[in-house]
Parts: structure tokens; sequence; C-alpha cells
């Protein structure tokens, strides 16, 4: 069956055109249909289409934002036609600065090599996160922050491509010395957290900002949220940030971990969100998990 292939051409500092990804799919026998999208709304066009076509396997050719946008295209379009026959599989070719989602599962960073996999995949039924931010919601498959991490990743969105997965380390410094360390109430399940805090992290998948170990424990499909609440100074980040690159920080003092399904989050102080890359706004916070809504072709 032939794959209807998503592709981000800017993503990544060398990124793909058409034509280099029709020659890698080709080399490695998978039949692709590639469409480049500019937009979000040309994203939602072509697999609103697509879908109505019958059309069940999409591919990802870009970072973890073109994932993003993808499952959430996917699943949008999912509820409002009430697909029934068969369900959604999506394939990620990662050439993006991040690809943290395909570190996860350690897809190959070569084309080639990534569509090679694909012909005889393995299906991973695929875990994705709703969330809502000020009444606007989203959906979300790898990591979500609220704090410190949100506006580290609106500013390592300006940095130039060319440098690469350093942009979000970078800018996390940069931007640290501004960063609000507020009050912040957090349920989980039956779990509640009350307190001053920097940053709160809503893992799905292991890695975000370039391949920090955020969530080693983390699973995909056992249908639970890894959160994170970093409560600490500004100041503690020298010597937590070095343990979150190698995913050693969750034995920290000031780092509480819960597991969950359903998250809340509340700051006296409104404090910047974001998912998958994305910004989303600042606000009240609310996140809920959808265990196995599509299938992830590994």
């Amino acid at each position: 069956m032939t794959w209807t292939a998503i592709l981000n051409s800017s993503a990544g500092a060398r990124p793909l055109d058409a034509t280099a990804v029709e020659e890698a799919a080709d080399r490695a026998g998978l039949a692709v249909d590639v469409h480049r999208t500019a937009t979000l709304d040309g994203m939602q066009s072509l697999v609103a289409a697509s879908l109505a076509a019958g059309q069940r396997r999409f591919l990802a050719i870009g970072g973890d934002g073109t994932v993003h946008h993808l499952v959430a295209s996917l699943l949008d379009e999912h509820a409002a036609i009430g697909v029934r026959d068969g369900r959604i599989t999506v394939g990620i070719v990662p050439t993006g600065s991040g690809s943290d989602l395909a570190r996860t599962f350690a897809i190959p960073a070569s084309p080639v090599e990534a569509f090679r996999r694909l012909v005889d995949p393995e299906m991973y039924p695929l875990d994705v996160g709703s969330i809502t931010v000020d009444g606007a919601a989203s959906w979300f498959v790898n990591v979500a922050n609220v704090g410190v991490a949100a506006g580290s990743v609106a500013l390592a969105r300006r940095l130039p491509r060319s440098m690469g997965r350093g942009k979000y380390v970078m800018a996390f410094w940069a931007h640290l010395a501004s960063a609000s360390v507020t009050d912040i109430e957090v349920t989980v399940d039956h779990h509640h957290f009350s307190g001053r805090a920097i940053n709160v992290v809503v893992a799905n998948g292991q890695f975000f900002g370039g391949g920090m170990s955020i969530a080693p424990r983390a699973s995909m499909r056992d249908g639970l949220f890894d959160v994170q609440v970093f409560a600490c100074r500004r100041r503690d980040a020298f010597t937590l940030m070095p343990r979150v690159l190698r995913g050693s920080h969750l034995t920290h003092p000031a780092v509480r971990r819960y597991v969950g399904s359903s998250v809340a989050i509340r700051t006296t102080t409104p404090l910047p969100a974001e998912a998958d890359g994305e910004m989303l706004g600042a606000g009240v916070v609310d996140i809920a998990m959808h265990r196995g809504a599509i299938d992830l072709a590994v």
C-alpha cells in the first residue's frame, strides 16, 4: 500500500526536497506519494481528502513539529468524519533539528534506512495526549512543558536552524534569567503538588530539546504520563541541567515525579505552555491521555 507522505522541506539544518524523498523511498523499496505543505491549513486539507479517499497510512517527513501537526490533523479529522474502517498508521522519517520522538524509537536518521524499516514495520499502539491551554485545545505526542522550558522553546524557535540541537540548550540558559518562579498547583490523578516551581514537564515520550533524557522511565503505550514538577530556584538549574541531559535528574530532591492519565496545572502567574515544540499560549492547563489513539510504524 502506498503511503501518503507529508514533507516539511524546511525542517532541520539540511532539509530534503520532494525529489530527494522520492529517490530515498525508491532505494528502500517503499511506495510513497509525496506532498509538500507550506501551511497547517494545507496539511489539514490534505489529511481530510486522503482519509475520505480511504487512505490510512501517513508519513511525517520532518521534525517533531511535523509529527505533531500531522497527528493532530489526523485525530481532528478522524473525530469529525467518524472513520470506522481501519486504524490510522503514522510513520516517521526524521529530518528535524530535534526529532525527539524518533529518538525514543531509535528510528534511523538516514532517510533510506528509515524508509527501509517501513517496508515491513512493526505496529506500536501509540498513546496521544490532549491539552487545553486557556480554553484552546490541541494534541501532543511527545512532551508538553509549562514554565521555563516552554519559554526556552519559544526562544529556540527564533534561533538559526544551522545551530542544530545546540540551540535548545543555548535558549534555556538565555531564557533562564527572566523565567518566573511562581506558586503552582499540579494535580495528577489523585496526586497533588502545591508550592513554588519553575517548570512542569508532562512526558509521553522519553526525550525532548534535541536529545535531553527528560523521562527515561516513560512508556508511550501504558496510558500514563510521566509528570515532573521542578520545585527549584533558578540557580538550581546549574546542577539540574547536566543531570537532565543524561537522565539522572529524577533522584534530585527538587524534582517531584508523578504518573497518571490526567493533569491539571494552575499558577498564580500565567506561564507559557508548549507541546511538541509548538507554543500554546499561557493560562489554565488541562491534559488528558488517549491510550492507543493511533498506530506508529517502527
